[in-house]
């Protein structure tokens, strides 16, 4: 039997060694950081993820859900039982709290009255004046059955700590796709410097994705799916044949180094590739197995950290995964999803959100109140 094994192992190494031999790709290995984030200060704990994103300085700016708190908290708050984050909240690369501001529950009647807070946090992006860029994708099933129309249609601009700057869109005005003034129930804005633009994917409502002058909000161009101008008359079926040739849901989006603009259609279980002008370059299935039911498998985007960006990372929020793709052919890599379901330090449950600083960590926010920090550990060997 020894001889048997260790025939069959010479053979597999000379197999090996002969020319054009396939081999393994090798993919990046990830460690959870079990003390990130730190201690927040007052007592305040996170709702559900809305947004996560790394700024210039490599501060992790985090998006929650505070009037979705699930947790049993004092009538008022204190300190000892807990108190809901306020909506925006910065912190270092190693966890520490810098600051926090924002929601219904943070702010003055007085600074409320100036915009339009969204139902529902979804989706934050800071821009070269380090100005913070919050969306919103709720809806008011109640108001509207009241004749009360009233859904997130608006994402609002405020200095780093909680000035507000403007606002993009008007709550309850959304008139479709082809908008130029509203948004309709936007996921996620994406800054690209070299433009000073503001890329908005433009998905639970529209079919979209819009680009914005970052100093002024004006509208420059949209598109939709392939590259097409959206269709809202297009069915939202959800069908692997034939091809959908909308957009579905518009969930997540970044651009990478080179200027290629990456978005998850998350009720499509794909990932779609765009020049900064619109023009479609591939796409690619994400977790194809997975039944068009339920959550898609394409909740967000993000980058490895070399400079090529050769890694592209998608989060599954059907089966709890954090899918690794070679970014330019868009084909996963056989062996390298990680992650499983679960409630314990580096196990994932309602993956949401996704990020990555410049050394290739990434920061996954999921629907429980519950943000992690996974560190880059290298190349599988």
């Amino acid at each position: 039997m020894m001889r048997s094994f260790s025939l069959w192992g010479l053979s597999l190494l000379a197999l090996a060694a002969l020319p054009g031999a396939a081999q393994a790709q090798s993919y990046p290995v990830f460690e959870v950081d079990f003390g990130w984030p730190k201690q927040l200060p007052k007592g305040y704990v996170f709702g559900p993820s809305g947004g996560v994103t790394v700024d210039a300085k490599g501060h992790i700016w985090v998006y929650s859900r505070p009037t979705q708190l699930r947790i049993a908290i004092n009538d008022p708050p204190t300190e000892s039982s807990g108190v809901p984050a306020p909506s925006v909240i910065e912190l270092t690369p190693d966890g520490s709290f810098v600051r926090g501001w924002g929601g219904k529950l943070a702010m003055s009647k007085a600074e409320l009255a100036q915009f339009d807070w969204p139902i529902q946090e979804h989706g934050i992006a800071l821009d070269r004046k380090n100005r913070v860029w919050v969306c919103g994708n709720g809806r008011d099933p109640e108001g509207e059955k009241a004749g009360r129309s009233r859904e997130d249609n608006q994402c609002i601009v405020f200095t780093a700590d909680g000035k507000f700057v403007m606002q993009i869109g008007k709550a309850g005005q959304n008139k479709g796709s082809l908008d130029m003034q509203n948004l309709g129930r936007p996921s996620q804005p994406f800054y690209w410097a070299k433009t000073n633009e503001m890329f908005i994917s433009d998905g639970y409502g529209n079919r979209r994705v819009v680009v914005l002058d970052a100093d002024t909000g004006k509208f420059k161009r949209m598109w939709g799916a392939y590259g097409k101008m959206p269709d809202d008359s297009y069915p939202r079926y959800r069908v692997y044949t034939p091809v959908q040739q909308q957009f579905n849901l518009l969930h997540g989006m970044a651009i990478s180094l080179d200027g290629t603009v990456y978005v998850a259609d998350r009720n499509a279980n794909r990932v779609q590739a765009f020049t900064l002008d619109g023009k479609f370059i591939n796409e690619g299935l994400v977790a194809p197995g997975s039944p068009m039911t339920g959550n898609g498998s394409a909740f967000g985007v993000a980058f490895s950290g070399d400079s090529e960006q050769r890694f592209l990372y998608i989060a599954d929020g059907h089966n709890q995964k954090i899918r690794v793709l070679d970014r330019k052919s868009l084909k996963e890599i056989h062996g390298s999803a990680f992650g499983r379901i679960g409630l314990g330090n580096g196990q994932l449950a309602n993956i949401h959100v996704i990020a990555n600083d410049a050394a290739g960590n990434l920061y996954i926010g999921d629907g429980g109140g519950r943000f992690q920090k996974f560190v880059f550990k290298g190349l599988s060997k």
